[in-house]
């Protein structure tokens, strides 16, 4: 476990950003796609289609693009060593089956990285959207809810989105540079700062990998060669404590947290945006931590909010602290993250 004697004062880079520059730097996130890329996305789509395979199993080879592979390697670069996101705006979905915007969303992603397991079933196609799950319930998992999510990382080294439709009301998507709430926190309260590299427990809401507990003990900072990791999920850092074994939170943890929790929603630092149908929203979850706005629903099912979700591992990612294996079983890089429980078999669910 690391001590803030290790770290350095600042953390300095293109990772390290506030909401208030990424707002007059749009030129830098939102990357509008050209006619000739959403043709080559298609015709790569289409081929993968002709060999009648489950989307779940598709890879870079089985999804050969003839331009916009560059881009989908310059963004991989940008993910783990730039700003740490991006959207890629323009992919027309209201043209396409739900089996097309699949295979194109996961074929991108094949370019990025390998695809992992979302929940015991084994998706590597995750569907956000509210199925009138109760967020109380430790048992649930927020994504599957209409409720303000806060501030969390996902189970993988890369988050991926795809709006298909969006809400009556709400569910923007907020995005926020861990780097940036340390830099403040070691300026203002280093003494609280210092709780955050602690061992807390966090909540595996009923997913339990056999042999494991049903929490993890992974501190929301980690600093392991040269690099600062954030692991972050407020809710399930709350809810872990209702398992007896689990380390008691402090006085000090909670202010900590709660000081985290400040930093993270500060206008000036975090950054808004409203996902359109067609974007493609990836995020470095290691650097970045990602939010959604409660929202309203249409009436009609047909139209409700509905977003699929990938999570990905890429090759020539960062190294991870050992302690990580508690959550990805393996820490190897390019084959790390995900949940995976006895008798889990990849594939994708279109609905």
């Amino acid at each position: 476990m690391a001590s803030l004697a290790e770290v350095p004062n600042e953390l300095t880079g293109p990772s390290v950003w506030t909401g208030r520059d990424m707002r007059e730097r749009e030129g830098e996130w939102i990357i509008d796609l050209t006619p000739a890329e959403v043709a080559d996305l298609e015709q790569a789509a289409q081929h993968f289609l002709s060999l009648g395979r489950d989307i779940g199993e598709i890879t870079k080879a089985d999804f050969p693009l003839r331009q916009f592979d560059q881009h989908l390697a310059d963004l991989r670069e940008k993910l783990i060593d730039g700003i740490g996101f991006e959207v890629i705006r323009g992919l027309p979905v209201q043209d396409y089956s739900q089996e097309m915007a699949a295979t194109v969303f996961c074929g991108v992603g094949a370019h990025l990285g390998s695809a992992r397991s979302q929940n015991a079933q084994g998706h590597i196609l995750g569907h956000v959207r509210d199925i009138g799950a109760d967020a109380n319930d430790p048992n649930t998992r927020i994504y599957q809810t209409h409720e303000r999510q806060t501030f969390h990382t996902d189970s993988a080294d890369i988050v991926g989105l795809l709006c298909l439709r969006e809400a009556k009301e709400g569910g923007d998507s907020l995005l926020v540079s861990a780097e940036t709430i340390y830099n403040r926190m070691r300026a203002e309260s280093p003494e609280l700062l210092e709780r955050l590299f602690d061992p807390i427990a966090t909540d595996r809401r009923g997913e339990i990998p056999e042999g494991m507990d049903p929490f993890m003990t992974i501190p929301p900072f980690s600093w392991h060669d040269g690099k600062l990791t954030v692991f972050y999920q407020r809710q399930y850092i709350d809810s872990a404590q209702r398992f007896p074994a689990a380390m008691r939170l402090t006085p000090e943890h909670i202010e900590a947290l709660d000081r985290f929790d400040a930093l993270a929603n500060d206008p000036d630092l975090c950054l808004t945006m409203r996902l359109q149908p067609g974007d493609m929203q990836f995020v470095y979850n290691h650097s970045q931590l990602h939010d959604r706005t409660g929202f309203v629903d249409w009436p009609d099912p047909a139209e409700r909010r509905h977003l699929l979700r990938l999570w990905l591992s890429p090759q020539g990612d960062r190294e991870l602290p050992e302690v990580f294996k508690q959550r990805y079983g393996t820490i190897k890089v390019g084959q790390r993250g995900g949940i995976i429980t006895e008798g889990t078999r990849l594939h994708a669910p279109l609905d």
